[in-house]
């Protein structure tokens, strides 16, 4: 079954911020899809590193990887959303994920 558009437009967002050759990146990745096997969210993966993304690279370019969590489905807006940063585990992307669903 695929989800409809309702469910989606609920779901929480989350933006991942990477950079090429970044081994802490690969390792995030890897506990966003474990948590995504057990909970959906939208995703967005951000090179912070790629021709015009000169704004997130400002901000992250040494601290990939960073993940925002919001309900605003707005990977612009870093002031609102839940961020994540360098070593994550399952649990605080899980715990992240229920603060920001309170928060709707």
């Amino acid at each position: 079954m695929r989800p409809t558009q309702s469910l989606w437009r609920h779901a929480l967002q989350l933006t991942f911020f990477t950079r090429p050759n970044c081994s802490l990146c690969v390792d995030a990745k890897a506990v966003l899809s474990n948590v995504w096997d057990r909970r959906r969210f939208e995703y967005a993966e951000i090179d912070v590193m790629a021709r015009g993304q000169s704004k997130w690279k400002d901000l992250y370019e040494f601290d990939t990887p960073v993940v925002h969590i919001n309900n605003t489905h707005d990977a612009e807006t870093t002031t609102q959303a839940r961020k994540l940063m360098h070593r994550l585990t399952e649990a605080e992307v899980e715990t992240a994920m229920d603060e920001v669903a309170k928060t709707k």
